[in-house]
């Protein structure tokens, strides 16, 4: 039986940037509210919302204070609740970040940690005694730069912290932690969440005995301080496999719930979140390979092969091009192609994410320096790790606040917001919006593109080209010039073109036994009639009718 997210498409909501509904510059939970319908139309099937947590913000709501409650610029939990329920009404999911590995140094459970050596929960964080000598108790680097050691005077140990002194790290190890933060878990089942995604998963339990990493000798100037090493007994340790699975076991005592974990492993090693067959553990363990592939045919190829290879017996893939801490696809491949990325992103076998505001070409937004907000972008300034570009607020129309808020935006909009919003594209025939709607569209008339097999056609220096199921070939030019692939046998028709959106009754010609055949507007007389000639930076679906 297939589950309900192996069909879905997901899309990620950042909630300071997606609806502003009381004025104050930032997006909330009632301005989510506000836009269901546009979730609606577009066509996805749940909606995963970045942290909404009682937050200090240091990191912007990923140092929580209180893992049951609502931060009050986003709401209350009454609007949570009202959230939820609007998305259910229109047959959408709801997913919530949630952030085990770390809280913020305000939780009342680090208040009391830090408050004594002999607090009862002393042990619920990650302390350590200096190092011989004095000074850090090992080389462990800090994901936002600066060590991942912070000292406190008050009881002359050091915390541990894998991002900002801010988000002190739980001591998994520790079985009240892993107590407490099951019944968190708990608390948002029951207040009707259709799941997680589980940030930083892979960071949650550190090396016994804290040993320094090894260096990294592929370091070189430019690149973030954290990868002066090889984050070998600060990630990744064993013992986080038993609480993946014991978080399966939760979301399992309640109906068709899931669990998504951000990993940023190799391939062989993400695919060990998946669990075994008695002990599984996430059921989507995020595959990121997209977002940095080279853009090129071949090597989309190799990459989509070797997953598909790599995936354990019943384990279902995901696919994503972007997030709330990565560059914009439009912005890395250009607006040409990321149309091509979307049908790529959307046909691929798998459940896609669609991160807010791809749906309609946005891109990276330029941030003045006095108005950079991400903590990364100001401790490791100039080498290109600020996350601000990319979590600008959503336009809507072309007005002044481009309809996210009636203030000042807390990030600045895109400059082409007057022409780059979703009134604009929204009965555009070629816009990018209708792009993904009309994609959407066919994943629901042609479930194989949602769950059917897929197989990819021999490697070509510019063409992509991959099966799903028996009647559909997708077929992506992933260059700037034209490009012709040899057809399968039979007559094929184009149902979308990343050129030309909307469903269309052209033909395309294959090799069909006995005759040639006839020319179509695709394929000028002088063509070869077994071949599909693609225009730059195009891509199309194909029906074979049965």
């Amino acid at each position: 039986m297939t589950a309900w997210w192996q069909s879905a498409v997901i899309y990620q909501v950042y909630p300071r940037s997606f609806q502003d509904s009381d004025g104050d510059g930032i997006g909330d939970l009632n301005g989510i509210r506000a836009r269901l319908d546009h979730v609606v139309d577009l066509g996805v099937d749940a909606i995963w919302i970045s942290p909404i947590y009682p937050s200090p913000m240091a990191d912007f709501g990923y140092d929580v204070a209180d893992y049951t409650g609502i931060d009050p610029r986003f709401g209350t939990l009454a609007d949570c609740d009202a959230l939820i329920a609007a998305a259910h009404a229109r047959g959408l999911k709801l997913l919530l970040d949630f952030v085990p590995n770390h809280s913020s140094d305000q939780h009342p459970w680090f208040r009391e940690s830090r408050s004594s050596r002999t607090n009862p929960k002393r042990d619920w964080y990650l302390w350590a005694d200096p190092a011989p000598g004095g000074g850090p108790p090992n080389n462990w680097i800090s994901d936002f730069g600066g060590p991942t050691w912070t000292f406190d005077p008050a009881t002359g140990q050091y915390y541990e912290h894998a991002f900002l002194a801010e988000q002190p790290d739980l001591n998994w190890r520790n079985p009240a932690v892993r107590a407490a933060m099951y019944d968190a878990m708990r608390f948002w089942y029951d207040h009707g969440v259709d799941g997680f995604r589980i940030d930083v998963l892979w960071h949650m339990v550190k090396a016994p005995g804290f040993p320094d990493n090894p260096p990294n000798p592929a370091f070189r100037d430019g690149m973030g301080a954290m990868h002066r090493v090889l984050q070998t007994n600060s990630t990744d340790q064993p013992e986080v496999h038993a609480i993946a699975a014991d978080m399966r076991a939760v979301a399992d005592a309640y109906p068709d719930r899931v669990l998504i974990g951000e990993i940023y492993l190799p391939i062989p090693d993400l695919m060990a979140y998946y669990g075994t067959p008695d002990r599984p553990e996430v059921h989507l363990p995020f595959n990121f390979q997209l977002i940095d592939a080279p853009w090129d045919a071949r090597a989309l190829h190799r990459i989509i092969a070797e997953y598909e290879a790599a995936l354990p017996p019943g384990a279902w893939p995901n696919w994503v091009l972007g997030n709330h801490d990565r560059p914009r696809i439009a912005t890395k491949r250009g607006q040409a192609q990321a149309r091509v990325a979307a049908m790529l992103l959307l046909t691929l076998r798998g459940t896609p994410t669609i991160y807010y505001g791809d749906e309609i070409g946005l891109e990276d937004v330029a941030i003045p320096p006095d108005r950079v907000q991400d903590p990364r972008e100001r401790r490791e300034p100039g080498l290109g790790l600020n996350r601000d570009p990319v979590r600008t607020p959503m336009p809507w129309d072309a007005s002044a606040g481009a309809g996210f808020t009636s203030a000042t935006p807390w990030l600045p909009l895109n400059p082409d917001h007057r022409t780059r919003n979703v009134a604009a594209q929204s009965d555009e025939p070629s816009s990018i919006l209708t792009l993904h709607r009309a994609l959407l569209a066919l994943r629901r008339q042609h479930p194989a593109l949602a769950t059917g097999p897929i197989a990819l056609l021999p490697p070509d220096d510019a063409i992509l080209a991959y099966h799903r199921g028996d009647d559909l070939l997708v077929v992506l030019n992933l260059t700037d010039t034209p490009a012709g692939l040899a057809l399968p046998h039979g007559t094929w028709h184009t149902l979308c073109s990343t050129l030309s959106p909307h469903p269309s009754s052209r033909r395309t010609p294959g090799s069909l036994p006995g005759k040639a055949p006839p020319a179509s507007p695709d394929q000028p007389p002088s063509a070869t009639t077994t071949n599909l000639k693609l225009a730059p930076n195009e891509g199309r679906i194909l029906h074979r009718p049965s």
